[in-house]
């Protein structure tokens, strides 16, 4: 029972350390977007201030998790991450609207995320 808990464990950390890093991440890239009356070098500065804090999650996420998955089921697990935190960062922070043809998109990533896991 231990071990199950365990094993549970490494697969749920990378999602919950990858999801904390894509906020940072969504931030760092986008956030900015709000000040555009900022000066550049500013804006490069803080991002990489913040990025920082994306990396301190991003790496041990991809470290635990390559215990439990290969490198393409990682690098698609953050892609579909990025796409529902950038979904909510767009609509709650940027305050754009989310259209019927993002929809559309995310169901075509759901099915590489089929796939991808899916064993052949």
């Amino acid at each position: 029972m231990l071990y199950n808990l365990l094993v549970m464990i490494k697969a749920i950390a990378p999602i919950l350390l990858l999801t904390i890093s894509n906020i940072f991440m969504t931030f760092a890239w986008y956030g900015h977007l709000k000040f555009k009356a900022a000066p550049i070098m500013l804006v490069v500065l803080v991002s990489w201030g913040i990025a920082f804090f994306e990396y301190c999650f991003q790496v041990p996420a991809n470290r635990i998790g390559s215990y439990v998955y290969n490198a393409a089921q990682l690098k698609t697990i953050q892609e579909v991450i990025t796409l529902i935190v950038f979904s909510f960062f767009s609509v709650f922070y940027l305050k754009e609207q989310f259209k019927w043809n993002y929809l559309v998109g995310f169901f075509f990533v759901v099915l590489a995320v089929f796939f991808i896991f899916k064993k052949w």
